[in-house]
């Protein structure tokens, strides 16, 4: 214990870190997988702008990118990091990378998502004179609210596993934490409690995610 409290501070910048990291990635890498999600729904087959040719070349680009392990995915979009951010490492670094493997993922659960939405309500929308538009913002995504909750709280548990890993490669937070002063200094007590930060940090935000969801479905 007296590991731990000689490490209080660094354990709470460590989580301030992780936050930091979290919360920008999943705005950034939200944002960009819901308009590719979007697009992926929309031209797809009998979608409202349906498009095989932009279809297909989005869906090859999501595919591609989607299944490239992190660890992998870090060290292979450096030579586009470098340029934007000015070096491949440091937390702002690590940002960029989380938000651009969280677009891919993110696009397919959104699109996964949207063709939930039942066919009919949107040919009702069509018949009643809304526009093709109107109808993805004011009936295809609100039919699909709920189910996009739960899909941005399971990608919010997948970026906290990717700020721990980027900890490893170059980043801050609870990874680097674990990492510098729990395995690398013999002492697993103070890795388990980078561990416990984490599972509550994932606890509470799942708490709040499936309550919000609920709310949603329940309207």
């Amino acid at each position: 214990m007296d590991q731990i409290i000689d490490l209080l501070p660094t354990l709470l910048e460590a989580t301030g870190e992780t936050l930091y990291l979290v919360s920008i990635s999943l705005v950034f890498g939200g944002i960009g997988g819901l308009i590719l999600g979007l697009a992926l729904y929309v031209t797809r087959r009998g979608g409202i702008y349906a498009n095989r040719g932009v279809f297909t070349v989005l869906n090859v680009i999501v595919n591609f990118f989607r299944p490239i392990p992190f660890i992998i995915f870090i060290p292979a979009m450096q030579p586009l990091i470098r340029p934007v951010i000015g070096t491949g490492i440091g937390n702002n670094a690590m940002i960029m990378a989380i938000s651009l493997a969280a677009i891919f993922g993110i696009s397919r659960i959104v699109e996964q998502n949207l063709v939930t939405v039942p066919h009919g309500v949107l040919e009702a929308s069509r018949a009643s004179g809304a526009s093709r538009l109107r109808t993805i913002w004011s009936v295809v995504l609100p039919e699909a609210l709920g189910p996009l909750i739960l899909g941005y709280t399971f990608i919010f548990v997948a970026i906290v596993e990717m700020s721990a890993l980027a900890g490893y490669l170059g980043g801050g937070g609870l990874g680097s934490f674990a990492i510098q002063w729990g395995f690398r200094q013999f002492e697993p007590v103070v890795t388990w409690s980078a561990v416990i930060v984490i599972v509550i940090i994932v606890q509470v935000v799942q708490y709040f995610g499936n309550t919000l969801a609920r709310t949603v479905l329940r309207r």
